[in-house]
């Protein structure tokens, strides 16, 4: 992709209405652009790396043997009337009418729909355990939307729903979507914690939260500086206390002392039981023939809001800082005097060819700006990978190599295979 032809609208100053770190750069490096409060259109370097942690997401989905659908994102209200959640969701579920006067709403969340789904087509427990997810769009009308895609109203969001015909089925199929969590998040490269939390309205016993750290963090964690032990520290206050308190505390695991953390969460696990199954008589014939209510767990995580996460946890002050699983480019070349010098143009070209032979995601900074102003744009949008052809091109036939974390390297233009797998690695 030359830089010429992409659709990447940079900004040098912040939008007034942006909060968070994420919420600006994601505004300033050309990602995402406003369409209303809570709503946003993905750009194509947005959308890259949306797709990137999309694709991670569904490999580990997949390897778990987990099988994908698309459900429909407007659902009727009959469903949600079967589990009281019509008239209990509030006024974050946007309710609408179509031409007939019949009531639906847009889905937050899908548990109605795959647990119609299954009673009318799974009979027999011989057909489980089953895990159904997919990867779509979710609206929840945020009564204040904010810190741009990390709480918008409009997200897409990854939710699978496991099926069981007892408690200690369902306790595997958790084991094994927590443990595929932690698969996804360890590949996106991002540091986190598993946090035990309240089910809120999605109801259930057994329920956990991913946390990514970040100072910007929504969330207030208790933490082990010993152990794996994290908890959400208002099910850890008790009356009167405070967060001061915590700080410092023994850790309720017998393990260290707690730390106060701020976490972003992007990931929730419940395991729902019979909740769902039994308001909506979901049941099939077990091994006496006999029916047998379903066991269900419920998985999401949140895709867009993991892009802001990443950005969170990884930036400094010149801007985005990608883990390298997620980057939108591997690879950025910087040629200086693109437009005037056949040599460098030529140098430039060939090494993008090269590069992108080679398997990586190549972008070429072909436009008639200057050292400073492309360097400035490399920054803010954060390819890990930054080659300079210029003025050392020209005169001593050489390249310069620029890592996002400020590393650089100097090698003769012929040898850039080897050069560039050298660099990688320091």
């Amino acid at each position: 992709m030359f830089w010429s032809k992409i659709f990447l609208p940079t900004l040098k100053d912040t939008p007034q209405d942006a909060e968070v770190v994420s919420h600006k750069l994601m505004l300033r490096a050309g990602m995402i652009r406003k369409v209303s409060s809570g709503i946003y259109t993905w750009l194509p370097l947005g959308l890259r790396v949306l797709r990137k942690i999309e694709n991670i997401i569904r490999e580990e989905m997949n390897l778990s043997e987990a099988q994908e659908v698309l459900m429909p994102m407007v659902q009727p209200r009959e469903l949600w009337e079967e589990t009281q959640r019509w008239e209990k969701m509030g006024s974050e579920l946007l309710r609408i009418k179509d031409r007939h006067d019949r009531d639906f709403c847009l889905g937050p969340t899908h548990e109605e729909v795959i647990t119609d789904l299954i009673r009318n087509n799974v009979k027999s427990y011989k057909e489980l355990p089953l895990n159904i997810y997919q990867i779509q769009t979710k609206f929840r009308d945020e009564v204040r939307p904010r810190y741009g895609v990390m709480r918008g109203r409009e997200f897409l969001m990854k939710d699978s729903y496991s099926f069981n015909i007892n408690q200690s089925s369902l306790d595997e199929s958790y084991q094994l979507m927590r443990e595929t969590y932690k698969k996804i998040i360890d590949r996106l490269g991002l540091k986190y914690k598993i946090v035990k939390a309240d089910s809120g309205a999605i109801g259930g016993d057994v329920s956990e939260e991913f946390h990514v750290l970040a100072e910007n963090g929504e969330d207030t964690i208790a933490v082990s500086d010993s152990s794996e032990f994290a908890i959400n520290t208002e099910l850890l206050l008790k009356d009167g206390e405070d967060l001061q308190s915590l700080q410092g505390k023994p850790s309720p695991d017998g393990k260290g002392v707690i730390e106060i953390k701020k976490g972003i969460e992007v990931g929730h696990i419940f395991q729902l039981g019979e909740v769902y199954t039994n308001l909506m008589n979901a049941n099939v014939l077990d091994k006496e023939g006999k029916a047998q209510n379903l066991y269900m767990g419920c998985y999401g995580i949140g895709v867009s809001r993991l892009v802001a996460a990443a950005i969170e946890q990884n930036n400094d002050d010149k801007g985005i800082i990608w883990p390298e699983s997620i980057t939108p480019f591997d690879v950025n070349i910087v040629a200086i005097g693109f437009e005037k010098d056949e040599k460098i143009a030529s140098a430039s070209i060939n090494m993008y060819e090269k590069l992108s032979s080679m398997g990586y995601e190549v972008i070429l900074d072909d436009r008639k700006d200057g050292y400073g102003t492309k360097m400035k744009d490399a920054e803010l949008i954060g390819i890990p990978m930054n080659i300079i052809i210029g003025k050392q091109y020209l005169e001593k036939n050489e390249i310069e190599l620029m890592h996002r974390d400020g590393k650089t390297s100097i090698g003769a233009y012929e040898d850039i295979e080897t050069i560039f797998e050298h660099f990688k690695n320091l």
